[in-house]
């Protein structure tokens, strides 16, 4: 199994308020239904105000190596990932469990 963590940062000057992170949070939250190698899926707004917290994480878990190169790819996951782009940054780790 494969756990695939997503922590995202917004840009300075972007709120989750931003019609673009309001957009983009819901395109995530379809996500999981969309992408049939996930086998778990949790997304969301942090709400810690410390000055080292990432603002929205993702939190899935998929069989192994090629369903996450499945979910990579599928092309939900590419539009979504698309839209963050415009206002986001991230950081990702996959580990092995």
């Amino acid at each position: 199994m494969i756990r695939h963590l997503v922590l995202f940062k917004l840009n300075e000057g972007v709120t989750k308020e931003d019609p673009r992170a309001v957009a983009g949070a819901k395109a995530f939250a379809e996500l999981g239904a969309l992408v049939p190698e996930l086998r778990e899926w949790e997304c969301g707004w942090n709400f810690a105000e410390r000055d080292i917290a990432q603002d929205f994480a993702i939190n899935s878990l998929v069989a192994d190596r090629e369903a996450l190169a499945a979910y990579l790819g599928h092309p939900a996951h590419q539009a979504a990932a698309a839209q963050w782009r415009e206002f986001a940054t991230w950081v990702i780790a996959d580990l092995e469990v």
